[in-house]
């Protein structure tokens, strides 16, 4: 068997932190004239560092299989997603003073949803973003975007071009990177000497506390706790001096960081708090994640009773969502067609195309009201209140909600 090393510190991975056996890429959908065609099926088989502590996916195929000209995730189609992330540039102008003399870079920028709020009020923006299609949809927007992975080499070039970051801000994005000491190594390039990063990503306690494993797929290589990431930035002279907890992605944090050397801005009480809440939790030793695959297994039993017995009382259930998370819980609980008629989506680029791997078709949202199910397979159960708000009008035939994290559970 092939040996496997840590991304970050190069020490063995002998410890397996959940396995959910084969699974397509979860963005890979597919078109109706590839349904009777091959799909590629990778491990989804998750490590844990016992040296830094870092969770990780292994490498096994290159990331522009997920970031080609067809990505199809968008971040402009949630309203929730929009207003925090409006909310946050509010924040931050407040707490830096950001100005139109100042830089502001996001790596990952996606279609621009977070930055034309930055630009709105007059803060020179740049994106960085390797996939071409939602890029040019930022493009679009006013918003200057490079097209490209984010890394050293990338750094280097914006150096040269003269943006360097008064602000340099990532979400979502920590998680999906495979080489994560390259990416870590170019924002300190990035950064201006009394600069600011921010980045946001989904909090490994929170993935633990609250069953969320469907959060694991191939894009994610990372499941970052505070502990590990920041041992990964100081090693690249970067301090963490403030953190937040966030309800994004089913609790995720936002970590403040700066230049090493840049001691005007002091580490703040929070960042002692929250390690110590993980080592609490048994963060600190390799004992404490090794239980998680056992509660993994018990949610995959208690979702596929209730669709089984939805299906033989004559119920019919339809799913709400097409995200990448839906697309691991459906694979790894083998639930299909014979249990999902159809999921929707509200992203246009997303309707008419099938899920990879179950092949569940995905429709424009009034198709809901159309067919009237008697369940609603909530997928992005982070958005959920979001989703019944959308979706209140299933009550009038006695329609009701189900969510599959942390628990299955029904909701009127």
């Amino acid at each position: 068997m092939t040996k496997l090393s840590c991304r970050f510190c190069h020490a063995e991975l002998t410890h397996t932190f959940c396995d959910l056996g084969m699974s397509p890429i979860s963005n890979a959908f597919l078109h109706p004239e590839q349904i009777e065609s091959m799909e590629c099926f990778f491990p989804l088989h998750v490590r844990v560092c016992e040296k830094c502590f870092l969770v990780q996916l292994p490498d096994l195929h290159r990331p522009e299989q997920h970031f080609n000209h067809g990505y199809a995730y968008f971040s402009s189609f949630s309203d929730s997603w929009l207003q925090h992330c409006s909310d946050y540039v509010a924040m931050m102008m407040d707490r830096f003073g950001y100005n139109e003399e100042s830089l502001v870079v996001e790596v990952a920028s996606n279609d621009g949803y977070l930055l034309q709020y930055f630009k709105q009020r007059g803060v020179p923006v740049l994106g960085v973003e390797p996939a071409a299609n939602v890029a040019e949809a930022a493009i679009q927007k006013g918003i200057p975007t490079r097209i490209r992975f984010f890394g050293e080499a990338t750094a280097r070039d914006l150096v040269t071009d003269g943006k360097q970051a008064d602000l340099l801000l990532g979400n979502n994005v920590l998680a999906h990177v495979p080489d994560i000491n390259d990416f870590v190594g170019g924002m300190k390039i990035t950064l201006k000497p009394g600069g600011v990063i921010t980045l946001e990503f989904p909090h490994l306690l929170r993935l633990m506390e609250q069953n969320q494993f469907d959060t694991i797929y191939h894009e994610h290589y990372s499941y970052l706790s505070l502990m590990a990431v920041r041992t990964i930035f100081e090693k690249h002279g970067l301090t963490l001096f403030d953190v937040e907890e966030l309800w994004t992605h089913g609790g995720s944090l936002r970590i403040f960081a700066r230049h090493t050397d840049d001691e005007s801005k002091p580490v703040l009480p929070s960042v002692a708090a929250m390690l110590q809440r993980e080592a609490d939790a048994g963060l600190a030793h390799i004992e404490g994640y090794l239980g998680f695959q056992e509660r993994v297994q018990g949610v995959k039993r208690a979702l596929l009773l209730f669709l089984i017995d939805a299906r033989e009382r004559g119920k019919r259930t339809v799913s709400y969502g097409a995200p990448a998370k839906g697309n691991t819980l459906l694979n790894y609980c083998g639930v299909g067609r014979d249990f999902i008629d159809f999921t929707v989506d509200r992203s246009p680029h997303k309707q008419g195309l099938f899920l990879p791997g179950t092949h569940i078709p995905i429709r424009a949202p009034e198709a809901i009201f159309e067919q009237q199910p008697d369940y609603l397979l909530i997928l992005p159960w982070n958005l959920k209140d979001e989703v019944m708000e959308q979706m209140k009008g299933i009550r009038e035939w006695g329609g009701k909600f189900v969510v599959p994290i942390p628990t299955v559970t029904i909701l009127d």
